[in-house]
């Protein structure tokens, strides 16, 4: 074992000799940071198409999604989800493709948290 690791404790003021274990702290795991994922408003993209989206790719019920849709119509952007980075990049894409591919300008984005 390396030396650094454990000591004898030739100084210690009892004398009894022990071999003592030097503890070292550990850091501890951060936690990564988080990505809210937006859907943002535009004056083409049919409603029923957004409470499709939401239902579809972030698993809310129809309730929920027409809720969130009415929030993006109103304010002009609703965050949709909070996930790490791989997570927020996939949703982001798979909206953005499913979108273009059924011809809708619709919009989503990520941004750190």
């Amino acid at each position: 074992m390396p030396a650094d690791v454990l000591k004898m404790a030739k100084n210690d003021d009892d004398g009894d000799g022990d071999i003592g274990v030097k503890l070292e702290t550990r850091q501890k795991t951060k936690r990564p940071p988080m990505y809210k994922v937006m859907i943002l408003n535009d004056d083409y993209t049919p409603m029923e198409f957004v409470v499709h989206v939401l239902e579809r790719f972030f698993g809310m019920s129809h309730a929920q999604s027409f809720e969130l849709m009415l929030t993006v119509h109103k304010k002009g952007l609703a965050v949709v989800g909070v996930y790490s980075h791989e997570i927020a990049e996939t949703k982001v894409a798979l909206v953005m493709d499913f979108a273009a591919r059924h011809e809708h300008p619709l919009q989503c984005t990520m941004e750190k948290e």
